[in-house]
């Protein structure tokens, strides 16, 4: 599987680990930085991680940093991006089993890297089960494309009478 990471200082060891792990597993992967545990910023990462995943580049991405909530926040602004924040394995297995993950994001400082080994096999591993869930990930997409779309072309057209409402 072709796998971007990307972290940020903090999560920078980590990743470092995480990719032995992942090529070791002969995974293709794919280090977006950072390169050292210099401070940076975490939307620096992120944003080439997503874009290989979005392009059809990686299949999947991985982001790491202190918490993992920048990281999530700022890969959930990028089209056909559903990233994750998980901190155990079942939270790991159900991203990806009802929410299609396909980016998982990592809390470096929170867990153990015993912890995101497992997590990270798992998440890996467990195949999206489709089914009801996929008609959900779709209202999600559409509401993407609805608010995120070029020039709001899926957005439908506003009736000339408006309604006033009273206060």
């Amino acid at each position: 599987m072709k796998i971007a990471v990307g972290s940020d200082h903090r999560g920078f060891q980590t990743k470092e680990r995480l990719k032995n792990q992942l090529t070791n597993q002969g995974h293709d992967v794919s280090d977006c930085g950072a390169e050292s545990e210099a401070s940076s910023d975490y939307p620096d990462f992120t944003l080439p991680v997503c874009l290989k995943v979005a392009r059809g580049e990686a299949e999947r991405g991985i982001l790491l940093c202190g918490t993992g909530i920048g990281m999530t926040m700022a890969a959930n602004k990028i089209g056909g991006i559903r990233a994750a924040l998980c901190h155990d394995e079942l939270t790991a297995e159900m991203s990806r089993r009802h929410n299609d993950a396909n980016v998982l994001c990592l809390p470096a400082d929170l867990l153990s890297e015993e912890l995101i080994r497992r997590m990270v096999d798992v998440w890996l591993t467990t195949p999206f089960e489709g089914g009801r869930h996929a008609r959900r990930i779709a209202k999600v997409m559409a509401a993407e494309r609805y608010l995120c779309g070029p020039q709001g072309q899926d957005a439908p057209k506003k009736s000339k009478k408006s309604k006033k409402t009273k206060t």
